[in-house]
């Protein structure tokens, strides 16, 4: 089993920054280890459906959905099982609960996100004008 846990989240005014991270935790059997897996961060705003934001795959290789490349960068650091995605000129459309997700296939797009094997509880951010 894979228990994820992310922290970070908080309320800033646009054009503001923060930096989510999730920390796993492996437990049990666990088949693959940490750095095999997709990663990826996705959320959740109010009556909206969630959406993948960004993505690292076990290569290292990274991608982000239009509205935030250039702002947002995720990475990863396999030797403390973490993962962060440090955010900047925030803006109000990017307020949300931010969940972060791991997959066991290595390569899987961060558009699916949401259905990875294993996700997290969630970060409330919010962002004000």
């Amino acid at each position: 089993q894979v228990q994820l846990v992310e922290s970070g989240g908080g309320s800033v005014q646009s054009g503001g920054s923060l930096r989510l991270s999730c920390v796993a935790s492996l437990t049990g059997y666990t088949e693959y280890p940490f750095n095999t897996y997709s990663l990826a961060w996705f959320r959740q705003a109010p009556g909206k459906e969630r959406e993948g934001v960004a993505g690292i795959l076990a290569s290292g290789r990274t991608e982000y959905r239009s509205s935030v490349e250039g702002r947002f960068t995720i990475s990863r650091d396999n030797a403390k099982s973490t993962m962060y995605l440090q955010m900047t000129s925030l803006r109000t459309e990017d307020t949300a609960v931010y969940y972060c997700a791991a997959d066991t296939f290595s390569s899987r797009s961060f558009r699916a996100a949401p259905s990875f094997d294993y996700r997290g509880q969630g970060t409330q951010v919010t962002v004000s004008s």
